[in-house]
C-alpha cells in the first residue's frame, strides 16, 4: 500500500499575496529528512512562518507555511515540487529505482558559463533596468561556485561562472541551449556572446581547501573558541545583537522524548540550521511546532530521541546539542573584510553540512547587498576551511576600489559587514 506520489508533496498557494502558500510533505521517513526539505526550501528563496513535522520514525508529516523572502525573483512553484520530491523516499519502490534521484550527496558537476556582454557597473548584480545575471542564474536554479571576470581593452566585460545545477540537467543539451538562449533574451543588445560547456577537471571538485592566513581565520572563527558574550559583540560589530537564545531541556513530560523548548529571535533559515544542527550530531527529531513570529522572537518544542529511539539522559550529551544549537541560532554565518595585500577582501563564512553540501543563496544575498552600496566585485571564489571539529564554506570576495565607498575606512566596512548581515539574515 502507498499514496500516490502526486500526493506525497502538496503545495497550496495563498488565496491573497500577503497569505502563506502551504507545502505539506506525507512520505515514508528516512534520516535527515527535514534537513534536506528545508534547504530546498530556503534555495527557492522562501521563508518558513510556521510548521508543523512529527514522525514515528517510519513515516513522516509535515507541514510548512511558507512566504517569498523577495518578489523580485519569479519563483517556479513545479520546480519546487519536484525537486523536494526528489529527496522525499518513495512511498512504493519501483523495480527499477533510481537512487540518484533520491537525495544523493553525490558532488555535482561544475560547468563553465562564459558570458560576454558591454561594460557596465557591477558585474554581478547589473544596472539593468529588470534583471542581473546573478538573479537570472538564481531563478534557473544555478549555484555560482566561482566567479573570474575579465575587462577588454574596448571596454567589454568577460564573466566566467562556474557553476552547478540544482536541477542536475546540465549534462543535456537542451539543459545548456536553453540557458544560453534565455540569458541573451533577457539581456538583449548587453549580451555578446554567451556559452555553456562543462568544466575542465582542475574545477570539478569546487571544495578545494583555503589557505587564509591566520590572523583572517582566527578573527573569522573566533566565535568558535569562546562562548563569551564578547564574541557575539565581535561578530555584529554594527548590529546590535539579540537576546541570548534559550534552550530549556524537559525530561520528565515525555517518557520516550527529551523536550527542548527554544526561544530565539526569528531569521531566515532558522528552521534549516535547527535541523542542520540535529541531523550532523545524530540527534533524531520526532516531532515539532514551530510557531509563528512573536515580536520577532520564535517559540518552538523540539522532541527529541538518540537514533536507539531513547529519550537523551547524557548530560554532556545535552549540554552540548544545547551549545550548538545556541551557537547556530545566535550566528551561523560571520562576515568580516580584511586586506588581502593592496585589495580590500570581504569574506563570509557557514557551517557546512557533514554531507559536504553549504547553505543555500549565501551568494545572492551577498552580491545583492553589495549592489544595494553600489560596490562592484572584482572576482568572487568559494573554498572550504576546516576547523576544530567542523568545515565551513567560505565565500571571497575581492571589491573593486573604483567605486564611492571608502573602502578603507573602519566606518564604511562596518556598514558593509552590518547590510551584508541583515541581507543574509532577513532582516
Amino acid at each position: 500500500m502507498g499514496i500516490p506520489a502526486d500526493d506525497v508533496v502538496l503545495i497550496q498557494q495563498g488565496s491573497g499575496s500577503n497569505d502563506p502558500t502551504v507545502v505539506t510533505v506525507n512520505c515514508p521517513d528516512k534520516s535527515g529528512l527535514g534537513c534536506d526539505l528545508c534547504r530546498i526550501i530556503l534555495e527557492f528563496g522562501l521563508h518558513i512562518t510556521r510548521a508543523d513535522f512529527q514522525t514515528d520514525g517510519k513515516w513522516c508529516y509535515i507541514v510548512f507555511w511558507v512566504v517569498q523572502c523577495s518578489n523580485s525573483l519569479r519563483l517556479d512553484w513545479d520546480s519546487l515540487k519536484d525537486r523536494l520530491l526528489s529527496v522525499s523516499p518513495p512511498c512504493l519502490i519501483p523495480l527499477y529505482y533510481d537512487h540518484k534521484l533520491n537525495g544523493s550527496t553525490a558532488a555535482p558537476s561544475v560547468y563553465l558559463l562564459k558570458f560576454c556582454c558591454v561594460g557596465r557597473k557591477g558585474l554581478l548584480h547589473g544596472n539593468y533596468e529588470d534583471d542581473d545575471i546573478t538573479e537570472v542564474l538564481t531563478e534557473l536554479e544555478f549555484t555560482i561556485q566561482k566567479l573570474k571576470v575579465m575587462t577588454t581593452p574596448d571596454e567589454k566585460v568577460v564573466d566566467l561562472f562556474f557553476i552547478t545545477d540544482g536541477r542536475e540537467l546540465l549534462h543535456t543539451k537542451e539543459r545548456r541551449d536553453n540557458t544560453c538562449g534565455y540569458l541573451c533574451d533577457v539581456f538583449k543588445e548587453y549580451c555578446i556572446n554567451c556559452e555553456l560547456q562543462l568544466a575542465g577537471p582542475e574545477c570539478e571538485n569546487q571544495r578545494t581547501f583555503s589557505s587564509l592566513p591566520l590572523a583572517v581565520a582566527e578573527e573569522l572563527f573566533s566565535c568558535e573558541l569562546s562562548e563569551k558574550e564578547s564574541c557575539t559583540q565581535a561578530l555584529r560589530k554594527a548590529t546590535p545583537p539579540p537576546k541570548k537564545a534559550i534552550v530549556t531541556v524537559d525530561n520528565l513530560l515525555s517518557p520516550a522524548h527529551t523536550l527542548l523548548q527554544i526561544q530565539c529571535f526569528d531569521q531566515k533559515g532558522l528552521f534549516y540550521d535547527i535541523l542542520r544542527t540535529s541531523k550532523d550530531l545524530n540527534i533524531q527529531v520526532a516531532y515539532v511546532r514551530f510557531s509563528s513570529n512573536i515580536n520577532g522572537y520564535r517559540n518552538m518544542d523540539l522532541f527529541i530521541r538518540q537514533t536507539d529511539g531513547k529519550k537523551i539522559v547524557d548530560p554532556k550529551l545535552l549540554a552540548d546539542f544545547c551549545s550548538r544549537l545556541k551557537e547556530e541560532m545566535l550566528h551561523p554565518l560571520r562576515v568580516i573584510i580584511t586586506n588581502r595585500g593592496p585589495d580590500t577582501e570581504l569574506l563570509v563564512a557557514n557551517p557546512v553540512e557533514l554531507c559536504g553540501r553549504g547553505r543555500p543563496r549565501v551568494f545572492y544575498d551577498v552580491t545583492l547587498a553589495l549592489k544595494k552600496l553600489g560596490i562592484c566585485i572584482f572576482s568572487a571564489e568559494i573554498a572550504r576551511h576546516s576547523t576544530r571539529d567542523r568545515q565551513w564554506e567560505v565565500y571571497r570576495f575581492l571589491l573593486d576600489e573604483n567605486c564611492d565607498v571608502p573602502l578603507a575606512s573602519v566606518q564604511a566596512r562596518n556598514q558593509i559587514v552590518d547590510r551584508i548581515r541583515r541581507t543574509l539574515m532577513g532582516w
